[in-house]
């Protein structure tokens, strides 16, 4: 355990120096070196994350924390110490021509790869969360989230198998997962989440050193 520590404190100060992407804007986000169980995969950072210097520092980002309070009965401060944040790449992608932000190249995404490939390699997660299409099309065909936002996948990659279950991105730009299907489909995937075995474990130790600091 010591060893995966000092190996993934190594890895994100790696990480946060990476220049490789001469259009993305540096510098990387990065989650804390939480070495966890259950791994939570955003697209990429947004224009305030770089500043704020964390993942899901903004306006989804208490949306997705939201849920994870109501479902699983874990607040950001939680969620932030015990679960590794990470994204599909690291850097914002800067603005698009029409205002939004950029979807990150193929090229990007390629280039920032070997960061996640390190961080299972040395996790070994037994549950996966993709947030957001980019992020659930790393590693299942994702053409309509009706189909897939409910639903656990099995997942085998380089020698191991975990459990992905995919939620969808939780902006305010876009209103599925407020409408149906979406909304019944979001809280059938939180269900799967809180009841999965590594979220259950996550819980009772937090609720264990809760109990703890109140006695």
């Amino acid at each position: 355990m010591r060893r995966v520590q000092t190996q993934l404190e190594s890895h994100v100060a790696a990480l946060v120096q990476c220049r490789r992407c001469p259009r993305v804007v540096p510098p990387p986000v990065s989650g804390r070196a939480i070495v966890s169980d259950v791994m939570i995969i955003g697209q990429a950072p947004g224009v305030r994350e770089p500043t704020l210097k964390r993942p899901f520092a903004h306006t989804a980002g208490r949306t997705l924390f939201r849920w994870f309070e109501q479902w699983c009965g874990l607040d950001e401060p939680a969620m932030r110490e015990r679960i590794y944040l990470a994204a599909v790449i690291r850097c914002f992608p800067g603005k698009a021509p029409g205002g939004s932000d950029r979807v990150p190249s193929t090229a990007e995404i390629d280039n920032c790869s070997s960061w996640m490939n390190d961080e299972f390699e040395l996790l070994r997660p037994r549950l996966v969360i993709p947030v957001g299409k980019l992020a659930i099309a790393q590693f299942i065909v994702c053409d309509k989230l009706d189909a897939l936002i409910g639903r656990k996948f099995v997942i085998n990659r380089d020698g191991f198998a975990f459990d992905l279950i995919p939620l969808p991105h939780p902006s305010g730009a876009s209103p599925w997962h407020k409408i149906s299907p979406g909304r019944e489909l979001l809280a059938k995937a939180m269900r799967r989440i809180a009841s999965h075995r590594t979220m259950r474990q996550i819980r009772s130790e937090f609720e264990n050193e809760k109990a703890r600091k109140e006695s």
